[in-house]
């Protein structure tokens, strides 16, 4: 139930994640926006200000270890605690144990793991001892402490965000976890950086995870004379899947995006679902499509269904939401929808002619008619002179100039009347209608 601070054991029986827990702030790895040089966080621990703290974040981010480092740094007793394993007289036991600490001058750090399982007259029982300060809990939660904590507790409780370590930052880890002596550094480990990268991809931020996998394949490589060779094969085995021709941040990152936009470009959403597939398993960033597949709908279908771009900003929050593999579905039923809509350019054609004007017109002057007028000096230099409100006309148009007189006449919105945009078509058609009947009146 409880753990007091002997840390950091290190004997060989150890799994690879035990034995290469960081030791301190500058071993550990991620969380750059709490720990890193004069972040809250790191000038909390450095200062021996802690006070009781939620770490709320996805699995094998560093909760536990983050708050064993603040113990050992503050110099406290660490007591692990669990909420799926102890009950009310577990609680009491460990309050009494804290409270005696408390008399002789000691602090206790108590973490709980998975509080969001406590009840909530267990999580009560904690309070008086929290505000008498004879505890500071750490709680950990992947769950949203504002809805799993209750409102008292909550309260008395700082709530630190951690989140999922980055591809590059896992990669760095499993580089240490093979060359440092607590890890396979007294072994010779021939393993490349690409396969490295690939571990990393397929442990989806969780740095358990990822060196669980790494002490796998290395357990599991061949062995000659002199080391031990990691090899692909290796590496498929001990994920359960396929290792995938991708490079995140070379050509074939480029040539899968290309692969999946064309294919809904095409209308085909076998293909697109199919693209989408490749660069999912082989551990490309969900956040990374949804945005790709966000700026599709504007790219390339645009006002032919609006609601496109709905849709596709849903399937993003869905993915940051839930992760993966869960965003999965979303992210197929937003690909599927793009490839089957009716598709149009206009708004890309659009923005790309206008472009090229503003660039070459960067200080062709706002025309006065439509230039604010918060002053009294702007009002009598004619700023706002002659504007038209709009809402106060009988068809709500008005004939006023809103270009440059250098662009006057210009068109750069051409609507197309393939879906829904035919309608718009029909609208700028009537407006155009208009003004060309009232500038003949004039």
């Amino acid at each position: 139930m409880s753990e007091q601070s002997t840390f950091f054991e290190n004997t060989s029986t150890q799994p690879l994640a035990a034995r290469l827990r960081p030791q301190n702030l500058d071993e550990f790895f991620g969380q750059k926006h709490l720990l890193g040089e004069g972040k809250i966080l790191r000038r909390l621990i450095e200062g021996d200000k802690i006070s009781s703290m939620i770490f709320w974040g996805p699995p094998g981010v560093g909760k536990t270890t983050l708050a064993r480092i603040i113990a050992k740094k503050t110099q406290a007793n660490f007591i692990d605690f669990s909420a799926v394993t102890s009950g009310i007289k577990e609680i009491k036991q460990v309050m009494e144990q804290a409270e005696n600490n408390r008399r002789f001058g000691e602090k206790t750090i108590l973490f709980i793991d998975e509080i969001h399982r406590f009840n909530k007259a267990q999580q009560d029982a904690f309070l008086p001892y929290v505000e008498k300060g004879s505890i500071i809990l750490i709680g950990a939660t992947t769950e949203n402490p504002s809805f799993e904590v209750n409102g008292a507790l909550l309260s008395r409780c700082k709530v630190f965000v951690l989140q999922a370590l980055k591809t590059e930052e896992l990669t760095e880890l499993l580089a240490r976890a093979v060359s440092d002596n607590r890890g396979f550094g007294g072994q010779n480990v021939d393993i490349s950086q690409d396969l490295l990268e690939t571990i990393a991809n397929f442990a989806n931020g969780d740095a358990r995870n990822a060196l669980s996998t790494l002490e796998m394949a290395i357990l599991n490589g061949d062995i000659s004379a002199d080391k031990i060779t990691v090899t692909k094969e290796t590496i498929e085995q001990c994920t359960s899947k396929k290792s995938l021709l991708y490079d995140k941040n070379g050509e074939e990152h480029y040539n899968l995006i290309s692969a999946l936009h064309k294919s809904m470009r095409n209308s085909d959403p076998d293909a697109a679902v199919y693209w989408l597939a490749r660069m999912l398993e082989a551990g490309e960033d969900p956040i990374y499509i949804a945005r790709r597949i966000t700026r599709f709908a504007s790219e390339d279908i645009g006002l032919a269904d609006p609601r496109a771009l709905e849709i596709s900003v849903a399937a993003y929050q869905a993915c940051h939401f839930i992760g993966m593999p869960e965003c999965s579905v979303h992210l197929t039923q937003a690909v599927v929808y793009m490839s089957l809509v009716p598709k149009s350019n206009s708004l890309y054609v659009a923005y790309g002619k206008a472009k090229k004007d503003a660039l070459k017109m960067l200080a062709e002057p706002v025309p006065l008619v439509i230039r604010n007028a918060p002053t009294k000096l702007m009002k009598e230099l004619d700023y706002g002179k002659g504007y038209q409100y709009a809402h106060d006309a009988k068809d709500k148009l008005t004939d006023m100039q809103c270009l440059p007189d250098s662009l006057l006449g210009t068109e750069y919105y051409f609507p197309s009347e393939d879906g829904m945009e035919y309608k718009f078509k029909e609208r700028l058609n009537e407006i155009k209608k208009w003004k060309l009947e009232n500038a003949k009146k004039r």
